[in-house]
C-alpha cells in the first residue's frame, strides 16, 4: 500500500466489537506470521507468477485511513443498491463501485475458483486512496490528477530505486506508488490490466487498477472465500498485520451494507498537514511521520430514536472541491515543432517542444511530460535514452533533449504525453535519411586492363564528397553495364566474385569510409575481349562510369 500517508489508526475506537473483529480475522489466518508460506507460484488459475508473501504490490508505507464507524446504517444481508442515506462512510462513488463490481465479474468468468468479492477491492481501495479521493474521476474512470505515494527513498518508507524512468510516477530517481490502488511501477508492469477496454493499461484508471488488484489478490491457487487465503492475499498486497486488520475491518463493514453515491462526493480522510487534500495534486509527499490529528471519535453507542446519539457528534467530513478548469490538465500539444529530419548518424536540428494546457486552453506549469521514442529505430535522446521525463515551465512549455539519429534509416515516432495520464498528447514523425554524396571521382587515372581469363592488376579506388566536404558512410552501388542508350547489367565481360566465389556483376553493400574513400573488391575478366563499362552510383545520385579493357597482352 504505497500511498498511505501517515499512521492514523483509531486506537481509541477499538472497543470490544473491534477487538473481536481483529481477533476473528487473525484467528482465521492463524496470525500473520503463520501464513507466510508461498502460494506455489503460477500453479493455478491466474496468469503471471504469484506474488511472494513477504513482498508487496505497494510501497509498504503507513496507511492513513481510520477504522470504519462501529454503527453501520444497514443490517447484514440487505441490498447493496441502497438509497443515499445513512452514514456517509458506507457510500461508494458510482464509478469506483462500478469498477469493483466489473472486476469481480471479469475474474469470476476467467478464474471462478478464486471467488473474489468486490467488497475486498472496496476495502483495499478505501485504505489505499479513500476510494480514489472520494470518486474524483472522469467519465472513463481516470483520476483528475495523479494519486502519488511518497518518494520511496528509504527515509521513513521503503527504499525502491526507479524502475520505470519516471513514466508512471514522474520520478526518475526513486519509485512512488501510483493510482487509486497504489501500485509500485514495477509491479504494475507485471500485473497491469485494461479494465475499461480502451486499449491502455493505466494505473490512474479505477477500472484498470481494480482489475489488476483483483488478479494480484487471486494469484496462484488462492480461494478468497477461505479466510487463510484471504489473509495471505491482503498480506501480499502490504505485508503488515495492522494493514490486514484495517482492510479486514473495512471488508466486514462493506459486506454489512453500502450504497452508491455520485462521483466526487465520497468521504476523503482529513488531511494530515492541515491542508485541504490528503493527496495534493502537486504530488508532493507529506512527512513520513506526521502528527496524528485530534479529530473527535464517532459514537460507539447505538443511535437514539429520531436520529439522536448518546455520544458526541462527529465533525462532518470535508469535501474537497474539484480543481477549477484553469488548474485541471487537459493534455499536451505541439508548441511549434517543425519537421524532424536528420541524416544517419547526425543530430536532429529541430528539438521537440510541447505545451501543457488546462481545460480553458491556457498554459499549465509544473506538469510532468514524458517523451518516448517509438518504432524500429536506433535513434535516441542524448545519453542513449529512449524515454525522458521533464516538467513544464511557467509558460507551460517544455523542450525535449537533442534527438540523435542512428544508422537505421526510415521513419519512427516520438510521443509526448502527461506522465502516467490518459490524456491527449502530441505525436511526431521523425525521418532518418541515408548519408549522401553529390560527387564521386577516381583517386588515380591508371588504365584498367586485364588479359582474357585473368584478373585486373589495379584496384578501382574512388572518393565521394557532398558540397565539397568528405562524404563518409555513403552507400555505393557498383554495376557492370552494357554500352547502350539505356544501360543494363552486362551478362559478359568483367565481373566480381561473391563470398562463395560465384560470378556477380552488381555489388550493393559498398560504403565509403571515414574520409569518403572506397576501394572496390578485385575485378576479374572472362574470355571475351573488348572494352567494358563499370558504373558507380552513390546515395544522393552522384555517378561515375569507369572503362575496363580486356585484351591479350602485346607479343
Amino acid at each position: 500500500m504505497a500511498a498511505q500517508f501517515g499512521r492514523r489508526l483509531r486506537r481509541g475506537a477499538t472497543t470490544t466489537a473491534v477487538a473481536a473483529l481483529a481477533v476473528a480475522a487473525l484467528s482465521a489466518s492463524q496470525g500473520p506470521g503463520a501464513v507466510l508460506a508461498s502460494d506455489g507460484g503460477g500453479e493455478g488459475r491466474t496468469s503471471g507468477s504469484a506474488p511472494s508473501d513477504d513482498s508487496a504490490a505497494t510501497g509498504n508505507s503507513p496507511y492513513y485511513t481510520d477504522l470504519p464507524p462501529l454503527v453501520t446504517p444497514n443490517k447484514p444481508g440487505t441490498s447493496t443498491n441502497l438509497p443515499l442515506t445513512g452514514t456517509a462512510e458506507s457510500g461508494i462513488p458510482a464509478s469506483v463501485l462500478a469498477a469493483y463490481k466489473k472486476a469481480q465479474q471479469s475474474i469470476a468468468s476467467s478464474d471462478a475458483a478464486c471467488r473474489l468479492p468486490w467488497q475486498l477491492l472496496a476495502a483495499i481501495g478505501k485504505v489505499e486512496s479513500g476510494q480514489a479521493r472520494g470518486g474524483r474521476v472522469d467519465a472513463n474512470g481516470t483520476t483528475f490528477s495523479p494519486i502519488l505515494g511518497p518518494v520511496l527513498d528509504g527515509r521513513g518508507f521503503a527504499m525502491i530505486k526507479d524502475t520505470d524512468n519516471g513514466a508512471y510516477d514522474g520520478d526518475a530517481t526513486h519509485d512512488r506508488a501510483v493510482g487509486p490502488m497504489q501500485f509500485i511501477p514495477s509491479t504494475w508492469e507485471t500485473w497491469g490490466q485494461d479494465g475499461n477496454d480502451d486499449g491502455r493499461k493505466d494505473p490512474n484508471n479505477i477500472y484498470d487498477a481494480a482489475l489488476a488488484a483483483g488478479r494480484y489478490l487471486c494469484a496462484g491457487s488462492r480461494d478468497l472465500a477461505v479466510a487463510a487465503d484471504l489473509d495471505r492475499a491482503v498480506l501480499s498486497y502490504n505485508h503488515s498485520s495492522e494493514y490486514l486488520r484495517t482492510v479486514r475491518s473495512w471488508f466486514d463493514y462493506y459486506r454489512r451494507g453500502t450504497h452508491e453515491i455520485p462521483d466526487g462526493t465520497g468521504v476523503v480522510p482529513p488531511p494530515l498537514d492541515g491542508g485541504s487534500d490528503p493527496i495534493p495534486d502537486t504530488g508532493s509527499s507529506p512527512s513520513p511521520t506526521p502528527t496524528p490529528p485530534t479529530s473527535p471519535k464517532p459514537s460507539t453507542e447505538p443511535s437514539k430514536p429520531g436520529g439522536g446519539s448518546t455520544g458526541p457528534t462527529p465533525k462532518p467530513p470535508t469535501i474537497t472541491p474539484a480543481p477549477s478548469p484553469s488548474e485541471t490538465l487537459a493534455g499536451v500539444e505541439n508548441a511549434g515543432t517543425g519537421a524532424l529530419t536528420a541524416t544517419a548518424g547526425d543530430a536532429f536540428a529541430e528539438r521537440i517542444t510541447v505545451r501543457a494546457k488546462n481545460r480553458l486552453g491556457g498554459p499549465l506549469a509544473k506538469v510532468s511530460v514524458t517523451f518516448t521514442v517509438v518504432g524500429d529505430t536506433d535513434a535516441a535522446f542524448a545519453g542513449g535514452k529512449t524515454a525522458v521525463t521533464l516538467v513544464t515551465g511557467a509558460d507551460g512549455t517544455v523542450t525535449a533533449p537533442v534527438l540523435q539519429a542512428g544508422g537505421t534509416t526510415g521513419e519512427f515516432t516520438v510521443r509526448a504525453a502527461a506522465t502516467g495520464r490518459s490524456l491527449p498528447g502530441a505525436t511526431y514523425t521523425a525521418t532518418v535519411t541515408a548519408r549522401q554524396a553529390d560527387a564521386i571521382a577516381r583517386t588515380d587515372d591508371k588504365a584498367l586492363t586485364a588479359a582474357p581469363g585473368a584478373e585486373f592488376a589495379d584496384a578501382v579506388a574512388v572518393k565521394a564528397t557532398y558540397k565539397g566536404a568528405v562524404a563518409s558512410g555513403v552507400a555505393v552501388t557498383a554495376t557492370m553495364i552494357t554500352d547502350a542508350d539505356e544501360p543494363a547489367e552486362n551478362d559478359k565481360g568483367p565481373y566480381f566474385k561473391d563470398a562463395e566465389g560465384n560470378t556477380v556483376r552488381t555489388l550493393t553493400d559498398l560504403t565509403t569510409d571515414a574520409d569518403g574513400s572506397l576501394v572496390l573488391p578485385k575485378i576479374y575478366a572472362d574470355d571475351t575481349a573488348g572494352t567494358y563499362k563499370l558504373r558507380l552510383t552513390t546515395e544522393g545520385g552522384a555517378t561515375i562510369v569507369i572503362e575496363l579493357t580486356v585484351e591479350a597482352p602485346a607479343a
